[in-house]
C-alpha cells in the first residue's frame, strides 16, 4: 500500500527482457533504496514492484508481461524519469490517499495551461474508469496523489503545484506522453457492493 506522494526522482538504468513476455527493470533510487531489501515494494510511476535486489543505490525488479501491456512501463527506455515511493510504513501520516499499486489503465496528456502559480494539465480517460472519477476525489496519476480538478465523459484534469512539476515527473510529461492511472480503490468497492447481487439459487436479487 501507498499513499501517492512521491519520495525521490529515480531513472531507469537498464530494461532486460527475459523468459517470455517479461522484464527485469533496473532503477536507480538511493533514497528508496537506502533500506530496502528483496521482497520489498517499490511504487515505479505508480506500478507496485518487488525488489529482487538492491546495491549502491540501484534495485531490480522484475515485470511480468500483463503488467508490460496494461501500463505505460512498457515503454521505459535506460535514462527515463521515475516517480519513486516505498511501502507506506503503519503509522506514517497519510498525506495523499490509499494507492495500491495497481494500474487500472493508461491515459495520455491532451492538454497542459500554465499559470502563475500552478498548471492545469489535462488527461484522457478510458471509458471503463469514466465512472469512478469524480470533481474533488482523488486519482493517482504516474503514482502521484491527485484531486481530481474537472472532469468529463473522456478526460479530467487537475491543477499541478510548483512542488509536483518539479519534483515527479509530472512537469516533463507533454501532449501525447502515455500515463498510468489508479482510480480510488474506495469506488470499485462501493460499486460492487451497491452492484446486482447473487442469490443462492443463481437468481440476480
Amino acid at each position: 500500500m501507498f499513499t501517492g506522494i512521491v519520495e525521490e526522482l529515480g531513472e531507469v538504468v537498464g530494461v532486460t527482457e527475459t523468459a517470455g513476455d517479461s522484464a527485469l527493470v533496473a532503477v536507480r533510487g538511493p533514497l528508496v533504496t537506502s533500506d530496502a531489501r528483496h521482497g520489498d515494494s517499490i511504487a515505479v510511476n505508480g506500478v507496485c514492484l518487488t525488489v529482487v535486489d538492491a546495491t549502491d543505490g540501484v534495485f531490480t525488479a522484475d515485470v511480468m508481461g500483463e503488467t508490460l501491456r496494461r501500463s505505460a512501463l512498457g515503454g521505459l527506455r535506460p535514462g527515463d524519469p521515475v516517480n519513486l515511493e516505498r511501502a507506506a510504513a503503519l503509522g506514517s501520516r497519510l498525506g495523499g490517499h490509499l494507492v495500491q499499486g495497481h494500474v487500472d489503465g493508461v491515459g495520455t496528456v491532451t492538454a497542459r495551461e500554465p499559470a502563475a502559480q500552478w498548471e492545469t494539465v489535462r488527461f484522457s480517460l478510458p471509458a471503463d474508469l469514466a465512472r469512478y472519477v469524480v470533481e474533488k476525489g482523488s486519482i493517482t496519476v504516474d503514482g502521484v496523489s491527485l484531486t481530481v480538478a474537472g472532469v468529463g465523459p473522456d478526460w479530467f484534469a487537475v491543477g499541478l503545484i510548483p512542488t509536483t512539476l518539479k519534483l515527479t515527473t509530472l512537469g516533463e510529461r507533454r501532449v501525447g506522453d502515455p500515463v498510468n492511472l489508479e482510480v480510488d480503490v474506495l469506488a470499485k468497492y462501493v460499486e460492487r457492493l451497491l452492484g446486482p447481487r447473487v442469490a443462492d439459487g443463481g437468481e440476480v436479487a
